[in-house]
């Protein structure tokens, strides 16, 4: 029997409350649960849409086909940023993403995905999993009938592609640049018209001049859209985005409707999919990016004024999100701690270890 709940012509949000009813059936009586899955991505994108495609498998073998998850790309089912929409008004049960591009219902969400000057993938999933990050998620997160699962992270990432070189604070002044999540935000402080748009709409808009510059990913997923054949300057690292999370979100009445075995599926493949993503990232931007250099790309460094007028306006954002949002002073109040407290050990560790390597 199949479990599916269609957006159709005209129902839209208005039709979340009656959908959700049904959402809440004994799941544990049905042959097979089949779930339909939206993501913010094209589901061929290396990393970010092979994320969702790899959970769906993931489920149906881990449950033996008794759970079938259908996978929809970006735009094919609901628009790349209404996911968590769709899912919090029970027209889809489930859907995928990344928390921040929801973060106009709370900006909590960016730190759940990834903010300048924060943690590094594998720090931003110690605080998940033992400094209280998902506690606080779920909290958050159920105010909106959601049920969150971290489900991979992109590592740190590229600064963004520019068409023209970035010598001082002067050449940011006035460039129109594809930026997301507080970032952006920390960006404007600079002078730049900081713009958010998904992912397939970067190249043509890079192409056509829409934008002077675009941060997406890295040379895995930039190479893919095709960024270098625009312009050949990447700047590294993203101080703005050292990482970006990736996520799994449920509908919670659908979710309680499940038995827990299929729950604990669930739980299970979004942990195994966040491994494989970390490691697909960095296994393939090293050759993505010996092949960006073979075809001439140069990664350059951001001068230091830059570095360090992103440092100061990025403190400024961060207090105002503080100040602005419970969620987001919430949020820091668990993660400021253990971000002062892990660039102790990280540089005293990682960081002589990289530099002498």
């Amino acid at each position: 029997m199949k479990r599916r709940t269609f957006l159709k012509s005209g129902a839209g949000i208005a039709a979340g409350g009656a959908a959700a009813v049904g959402l809440a059936a004994p799941a544990v009586a049905q042959e097979r649960i089949e779930w339909d899955m939206p993501s913010s991505f094209p589901k061929a994108a290396p990393g970010v849409g092979t994320n969702s495609t790899r959970f769906a498998e993931l489920v149906e073998q881990l449950s033996s086909g008794r759970m079938v998850i259908n996978v929809y790309g970006a735009g094919e089912l609901v628009p790349p940023f209404a996911v968590e929409d769709a899912v919090q008004a029970g027209n889809v049960q489930i859907g995928h993403g990344t928390p921040y591009y929801a973060a106009s219902k709370t900006a909590s969400a960016h730190w759940f995905t990834g903010v300048p000057f924060g943690l590094t993938a594998n720090e931003h999933f110690a605080w998940l999993k033992w400094g209280g990050g998902q506690e606080v998620w779920d909290e958050i997160y159920a105010e909106r009938s959601l049920k969150p699962f971290y489900s991979g992270n992109s590592g740190t990432q590229a600064g963004g592609w520019f068409k023209s070189r970035i010598e001082s604070l002067d050449d940011l002044q006035g460039l129109n640049m594809r930026i997301a999540g507080l970032g952006g935000e920390m960006m404007r402080k600079l002078g730049v018209n900081a713009i958010l748009m998904p992912a397939t709409e970067i190249f043509q808009s890079l192409q056509s001049g829409a934008i002077d510059a675009a941060e997406w990913v890295g040379p895995l997923l930039d190479q893919a859209f095709g960024l270098q054949r625009i312009t050949n300057l990447c700047y590294t690292p993203a101080y703005a985005e050292p990482g970006a999370a990736l996520q799994v979100v449920v509908n919670t009445e659908a979710f309680a409707g499940l038995p827990d075995d299929l729950k604990a599926i669930i739980e299970a493949a979004a942990m195994q999919c966040s491994m494989e993503t970390l490691a697909q990232f960095d296994y393939m931007n090293v050759g993505a990016m010996t092949s960006l250099q073979e075809s001439g790309v140069e990664f350059l460094e951001f001068p230091e004024d830059v570095v360090s007028a992103m440092k100061t306006a990025w403190e400024e954002v961060k207090e105002e999100q503080r100040a602005a949002s419970p969620d987001a002073a919430r949020v820091l109040d668990s993660y400021e701690p253990f971000r002062e407290g892990t660039i102790g050990y990280s540089n005293a560790f990682v960081g002589r270890y990289l530099a002498a390597r």
